[in-house]
Parts: C-alpha cells; structure tokens; sequence
C-alpha cells in the first residue's frame, strides 16, 4: 500500500514538473515577443447588398513587426480594400500604416509604420519543423488584443486554396485555437521565433487551424517590401483540368491521370505561344508533370519569364513537345 501511494506521488510530482515546465516555455516567449505583436484595424467601403449603396466598413486583424524600420507581416485578407489602416502597439500607441505591398495568392501582405524603439520578431527556418513541436499563437481575436493561445504542429506541407483561386504551398496545421481577428498574426516555436502566420481556420471543426509557413512569407515579404508586388509568369491561356484515357497514360508514360486542356490562348498577353494551339492537353512542364492548373500556377515562377520552356501536350491523340516563352503577369 504504502508502495502504491509512493508512486502516486511521485507521478503527482513528475507530471508538475512537466507542466511547470510547459507553462515557463510558454510565458518565457510572451516574455520574449512583447510589443511586436500588434492589433491592425482597417476602414474601407462596402457594397451594401440590400440597398447597392456603397456604405464605411471596418475590420481589424493582427500583425507582427519584422523590422526595427516599422515592417509589419499581415494577411491580405485582412487590408485587403482598405482605405485607411491604424496599428495599435501593445502599449496602446496608435500608429497610422501605409500598405506596402499585399500578394493575394499566398494571402501575405506588408505594412509600415513610423514609430520608435520598435519591438521586431525573427523568421525560423520552417523546413526544420518537426509534427508534435510546440506552436504558440498570439493575436487579436474578436478585438481582444493580446490574446495567447498554444498547441502543436499538427501536419506540414499543407496546401490551402486562396480567395484568388491559387494554392498556397507550405502551409503549417495547428491545432493552436485561432479565431476571427486572429489573421495575420505569428505562430511561434519554443524560442520565440515565428514559423508561420496565422491565416485560417475551419469553422465547422475543432483544431483545424492553417499558418502560412515562415520560409514561404519571409520570403514574399521580402519581395513585397523590395517591388511592392510578387511578380509570377504567365502563359496567356485559360484552361481547365482533363481526364485523361488510359492509352494516353501508358503512351505517355505519365504519372498523372489528368492534365491542363487549353480551352483558348488570351490576345495581349505578352507571351510566345504560337505553337500551342486550342484543344492541346498540357501534361508536362519541362519534364515535370502538370495534372492540374495548380501544377503549372506552381512551375511559372517569374525566373521563367522570357525564357524558352518546353511544353509536352497530347494534339489530336498524339503526344509532343511545343516551345513557349512566358510572359509576366500583370
């Protein structure tokens, strides 16, 4: 008996100290990301969609410093349409922010501020991330400023569809609660560090919560605050996925059962696309398999702009190569 009441103590003990532990890791970062994390509140205008009128909205979201100049990470979502934004400081300070830059296809946007002694946060390096390390949020949800929340990383490599249509690749899940007002605001590791920002949840479950990944928004913000836009390439098409036939796989040796019909080739787009034609069904991209739109959003980077790419394409039932140049898109 008395064996048993030892060990229960000795569990009791033991399970303090994980907890103990748990609890200084998560208050040594709130320690650590004081005054970096802000409250983004936006005025634009709205259709109103009973009267048709246009009529003054609002919304607020979070954000985060990235700079002792006055950067600020945010979503798009959350300034999108914006004709004025307000940056409140942990400290209460409110600053008025110019937008910078915002790129809809990762839902990643830049602000500025003017403000001194600024708080800034760091970028990890996201492809270092392990499923069951900790994730930490901070944000603004539902207005209330500062609010904590903590999970895990639940899954990586995530993709997310955004409101323009793209996916967004690199996406983190978390289990970590996030709720409207959230959007924008960072999702730490242990040491403080941002490894995603925080960007959407499913409303009709519990502990789906998505990050866009720390690699892929330092990396668009850095272009944002560099061109104030994210310039990809194009190939002056509009098309839409295809299954395709059995013989086709097995001619093509394919890897994909679907690929890109070109429904027409867009006048004006700055691009050399003659040898494609209408009906063509795009299934590669130098080599690489194309199944999907997705698939060639994700292979015309801008590096390929002006530059000859080889397209393979089924014409007629039969499997061949064509040479575009991409053009930007605008």
């Amino acid at each position: 008996m008395d064996t048993m009441i030892q060990w229960v103590n000795d569990t009791v003990l033991r399970d303090r100290a994980l907890l103990d532990s748990y609890s200084q890791t998560i208050t040594g970062v709130i320690h650590g990301v004081d005054g970096a994390v802000v409250h983004i509140q936006v005025e634009k205008m709205e259709k109103d969609p009973r009267t048709k009128q246009m009529r003054p909205s609002g919304g607020s979201g979070s954000g985060f410093i990235i700079s002792s100049d006055g950067f600020i990470v945010t979503n798009h979502h959350v300034i999108e349409g914006a004709e004025k934004i307000r940056v409140t400081l942990s400290n209460g300070q409110v600053l008025t922010a110019e937008l910078k830059g915002s790129d809809p296809s990762t839902d990643i946007a830049v602000i500025k501020v003017y403000g001194d002694n600024l708080h800034t946060l760091a970028f990890a390096d996201s492809d270092r991330l392990q499923v069951g390390q900790i994730a930490i949020a901070v944000g603004n949800p539902l207005g209330l400023q500062y609010t904590v929340t903590s999970g895990i990383i639940s899954a990586l490599g995530r993709t997310l569809r955004a409101k323009n249509g793209r996916l967004i690749d690199d996406v983190l899940q978390t289990d970590a609660a996030l709720n409207p007002g959230n959007s924008g605001g960072p999702l730490l590791n242990s040491l403080g560090e941002v490894i995603g920002v925080n960007t959407a949840t499913i409303p009709s479950a519990q502990g789906l919560c998505f990050a866009v990944s720390s690699n892929l928004s330092s990396y668009i913000a850095g272009k944002l605050i560099m061109d104030g836009r994210v310039r990809r390439a194009q190939l002056g098409i509009a098309g839409q996925l295809v299954n395709l036939t059995e013989r086709m796989v097995a001619v093509g040796k394919l890897s994909r059962h679907s690929g890109v019909y070109v429904i027409e080739k867009v006048a004006d787009a700055g691009v050399q696309n003659a040898q494609l034609k209408a009906a063509d069904i795009i299934v590669a991209f130098n080599g690489k398999p194309v199944g999907s739109t997705d698939d060639l959003h994700r292979y015309l980077t801008f590096e390929t702009v002006g530059s000859r790419q080889t397209l393979s394409i089924f014409r007629e039932g039969r499997l061949q190569e064509v040479m575009v140049v991409p053009g930007e898109l605008k």
